[in-house]
């Protein structure tokens, strides 16, 4: 039984999605695990403690350094991923070109993707796949850096795990399909099953209702 739950997870969370969400409506915030939908007024004392990403600093494709200034005012779509990965990370990967094609004149959205075996994926290896897939520098960054740091970021922050709400503790290796969406002050505000590809396009729907706000 909760094997079956932890499978089936996500589609239960996209089926809450889609009967609490609105025409016109904002997008709700995400501030626990489990990924339970919250809309918080801005009225609501709730408002100014709501869950946000916290500063962090990685290296990039280009060896540059990318923190969250880097995100300061954008809106982001983050994922976790491997470059050896042959089984989830190649579909992300090429949903994510979906998103990086669609907002590549867009100077507002940033696409982050953060290596769970930094080990391995060294600048230089990150280069390499960066040119074979093709990747725009400064629109989409591959992400390398201290182990622990990526980990507690995606574990902590991000709510990452293998099922919505069950991503164990910081040690556990992390393979994850989650894309999530954070607005222009860190705060999550969407979360999709990144190897679907007609999720691209509810993520689409969701920038462009970001975009909006202030």
């Amino acid at each position: 039984m909760i094997q079956f739950i932890k499978k089936n997870s996500f589609l239960l969370a996209y089926l809450v999605l889609l009967g609490c969400k609105q025409e016109g409506d904002t997008l709700p915030f995400f501030t626990k695990p489990d990924f339970t939908p919250e809309w918080i007024e801005a009225s609501s004392p709730q408002f100014k403690d709501i869950h946000s990403i916290p500063s962090f600093s990685f290296t990039d494709q280009d060896n540059k350094k990318v923190t969250e200034k880097t995100v300061e005012g954008k809106i982001y779509v983050a994922n976790f991923m491997f470059t050896s990965c042959i089984s989830i990370c190649p579909i992300m990967t090429d949903n994510m070109k979906v998103l990086q094609t669609h907002f590549a004149e867009d100077a507002e959205v940033m696409l982050l993707s953060h290596s769970v075996m930094p080990i391995f994926d060294s600048v230089a290896t990150l280069k390499k796949y960066a040119d074979r897939r093709k990747i725009i520098t400064n629109k989409w960054h591959l992400l390398t850096g201290n182990r622990d740091s990526i980990y507690a970021l995606a574990k902590k922050h991000y709510f990452a795990g293998d099922s919505i709400g069950f991503y164990g503790n910081e040690k556990d290796f992390l393979h994850t399909e989650n894309f999530i969406l954070v607005d222009k002050h860190r705060r999550i505000r969407g979360v999709y099953n990144g190897t679907i590809r007609f999720e691209m396009d509810r993520i689409m729907e969701d920038i462009v209702i970001l975009k909006k706000e202030e």
